[in-house]
């Protein structure tokens, strides 16, 4: 089965607003809310892209005009891959192919001896924080090198014995997979663009704007403060609240404990009980949720779960099933992370670099998907407030050492600036931030 589309960007305006009329219309039947107006935004809360997303062009805006059978084909893309995997086809859609310069696999160069010795050709298996170890006197030490050396390496590390308990990482698996089994019209009740919404449903990387879309279909659930905004996060399945609930105040107490040790490890004195960063973290932080299912694809060869990009926050906890997909890019080279079993990914965001002085890297990466397994994660994002600025820690800046100041301070609303400005071809969001004498890290 082949679907021929010229403009599947200006067709997905037109969806977008026949579908949320009728996600609106199902709201109101039932009382309950969910639907936001849409925006032309960005998927700007927790990440920015390098090469793989643009904004659509006057022609294609014309062609929504010129086209009479629009609405039937973009009503197909925003019933999402879950759909379109369900249905059987064997050849992947136009609007998902991506230019051959950009698939997976193309652009590789030979494999070092580092990523070599790491994990073979191709392959990686990240370096390991044992937080047993981090929790004793006698080893902590030790472990603060090694999250020390992988935040500088790679920007991302894997954690085990972190303490969340199997029945809450596996039941938060289990209820994001059942999510995605709901009828379309249960989960469209959720749809918005609004990057400020409590709860976001939707498919690709930013279907507002992305030229190529993803493989991909998303939940995203605001988590702080959790009061607040669990009444409006999905009533279905039934347990869904419950199971996210216990699952984020877990994710967020062990991001507290590595973040705590990142410090430290990059030698920043600790604050008075409920001052400096972790202060400001253990009362405001910011915390995002995103629920993702990437289903079995057709032509995974032409295509992506995820464009190449980087997380804006501090750190990213990933918990996925046991199907592979996640690639770090590690000296000019795209490696599959080896998912380890009951083990949390964990990655280096935006602010973490700026916080860092450049010290730690926030690297890019990306999703891959598979044509025979169905894969799921969720992330969890965390930074401080939005409207809280953040630039290098005073103590980590020291001219006369040789260690100048390395990036400008950034907030939010420069994030969001950025995005509406950028075409996001071969730079990030880091790069803008850097100062001039300092381009290149």
């Amino acid at each position: 089965m082949s679907l021929v589309v010229a403009a599947p960007m200006a067709i997905v305006d037109l969806a977008n607003a026949q579908l949320q009329q009728q996600a609106a219309a199902a709201a109101k039947k039932d009382g309950g809310g969910g639907v936001h107006e849409l925006e032309d935004g960005a998927d700007a809360d927790t990440s920015t892209t390098m090469g793989m997303s643009c904004k659509r062009s006057e022609q294609q805006q014309q062609q929504l005009v010129e086209s009479s059978s629009s609405y039937d084909y973009g009503a197909l893309i925003l019933k999402g891959v879950r759909h379109l995997s369900d249905s059987g086809i064997t050849r992947l859609p136009d609007w998902y192919v991506l230019p051959v310069s950009d698939r997976p696999g193309v652009g590789l160069i030979a494999a070092s001896s580092t990523a070599a010795a790491a994990g073979g050709v191709g392959r990686v298996k990240l370096p390991v924080v044992d937080l047993a170890g981090l929790r004793d006197p006698s080893q902590r030490a030790a472990v603060l090198a090694t999250l020390d050396d992988a935040c500088r390496e790679y920007g991302f590390f894997q954690v085990v014995n972190h303490g969340v308990g199997s029945d809450v990482s596996g039941g938060m698996l289990d209820v994001a997979r059942r999510f995605f089994e709901l009828p379309l019209a249960e989960r469209a009740r959720h749809m918005s663009a609004d990057v400020r919404a409590p709860v976001r449903y939707g498919t690709s990387f930013n279907q507002a704007k992305d030229a190529v879309l993803c493989w991909r279909d998303f939940l995203k659930l605001v988590c702080q403060p959790l009061r607040e905004v669990v009444p409006r996060w999905p009533q279905q399945p039934a347990d869904l609240r419950d199971v996210a609930t216990g699952y984020a105040a877990a994710s967020h107490a062990l991001f507290m404990e590595v973040m705590e040790a990142a410090l430290e490890a990059l030698g920043i004195p600790a604050p008075a009980a409920g001052g400096g960063v972790l202060g400001e973290l253990a009362a405001l932080a910011s915390h995002m949720m995103t629920v993702n299912c990437y289903p079995a694809c057709p032509q995974p060869e032409l295509t992506l779960g995820m464009p190449p990009h980087s997380d804006y926050g501090l750190l990213t906890f990933v918990l996925q099933d046991h199907v592979e997909g996640l690639q770090v890019l590690h000296a000019g080279r795209w490696l599959t992370v080896d998912p380890v079993p009951g083990s949390f990914v964990v990655n280096v965001g935006d602010h973490l670099e700026i916080y860092s002085n450049g010290r730690y890297k926030s690297v890019l990466h990306r999703v891959r998907v598979n044509s025979t397994r169905p894969r799921i994660s969720v992330a969890s994002f965390h930074s401080l407030p939005a409207e809280r600025a953040i630039g290098p820690a005073p103590e980590l800046v020291d001219d006369e050492a040789g260690n100048p100041r390395r990036y400008m301070d950034t907030d939010f609303a420069t994030f969001l600036a950025y995005l509406a400005s950028a075409d996001g071809k071969n730079k990030t969001f880091l790069q803008s931030r850097k100062l001039p004498l300092h381009t290149s890290s």
